[in-house]
């Protein structure tokens, strides 16, 4: 089975254990808008990657915890998308889940998102070892002091450091998708792949950037603009178009070459080096060579 199947499969499966008898019916559609139409799935197709390249000996795992980082990165966007943040009434080239379904199931959906990554792992067949390093790496990547919601919380701050926000806000779960995909395979020092999630999470954030500065909203499938228009830290507005491309591609050169050793790394280093040109807009294509 193909890891794009693998995926799918494994949201599908978490997704319709909320779906049951029981559940308010407009909080299970808004949670399953808030995860499908599929996005990039960047994140769980890293997380297989690495442990492809490590092994894969249990496959449960792998899915568990690649749902799991999926399910938490959909429920941040929601809750990014609200009005209290950056108020978008587009995700994906759809409404956003607040705009189709109001603010109160919108912050519920979400909630409900996070808690259901958690039991998704729980779920997991595999040893529980295994697990234990799991549900940590990834409650890491959420929380504080260096979780998605502190990456959220330095918008709040007066001084902002452009590499600890992306580090935070991206990063932290690329990074666990890193770890979590060695630790899924039974990798002892699964931290040695912490090094490669956060580059690729931080070079992420800078595309991310440079989309919402010179993007348009049909080819981002959301609003664009935001960052100039809410006064956030911007690897464009720091270093310019040019800059931030370049600034991207050495962040993921960086990250393979903090790779550990292992036997299907030129697979890996191959779909980061995709992952690099497809994240650069295509007018802009000219600067990614």
């Amino acid at each position: 089975m193909d890891i794009a199947t693998r995926i799918e499969g494994a949201l599908t499966k978490a997704v319709g254990s909320a779906e049951q008898a029981g559940c308010p019916p407009r909080l299970a559609a808004a949670m399953r808008a808030s995860v499908f139409p599929k996005g990039a799935r960047v994140r769980p197709r890293l997380c297989h990657a690495v442990a492809s390249a490590c092994g894969d000996d249990e496959p449960g795992a792998t899915e568990a915890a690649g749902a799991a980082l999926e399910l938490l990165h959909c429920a941040s966007l929601v809750h990014d998308d609200l009005p209290c943040f950056d108020d978008a009434a587009l995700r994906r080239g759809r409404p956003s889940v607040h705009a189709a379904f109001g603010e109160p199931l919108a912050v519920l959906a979400g909630d409900a998102l996070i808690v259901l990554a958690f039991q998704t792992m729980a779920r997991a067949s595999c040893s529980p070892r295994r697990l234990t390093r799991l549900i940590a790496t990834v409650g890491g990547a959420v929380g504080v002091p260096h979780g998605i919601v502190a990456g959220q919380a330095w918008e709040c701050e007066d001084e902002i450091d452009l590499s600890r926000y992306h580090r935070s806000k991206t990063g932290a779960l690329f990074a666990a998708a890193t770890v979590c995909g060695a630790a899924a395979a039974g990798v002892e020092e699964a931290e040695a792949w912490r090094a490669l999630g956060e580059k690729i999470g931080e070079a992420y954030q800078v595309a991310d950037d440079i989309r919402d500065a010179a993007s348009d909203e049909e080819e981002a499938g959301k609003p664009v603009g935001k960052d100039a228009a809410l006064g956030r830290p911007s690897a464009v507005i720091r270093y310019g178009i040019a800059g931030a491309i370049s600034y991207l591609h050495d962040l993921v050169a960086e990250g393979i070459g903090a790779m550990p050793p292992c036997a299907n790394a030129h697979e890996l280093r191959a779909l980061m080096e995709q992952e690099a040109r497809r994240l650069v807009p295509k007018r802009l294509a000219q600067f990614a060579a």
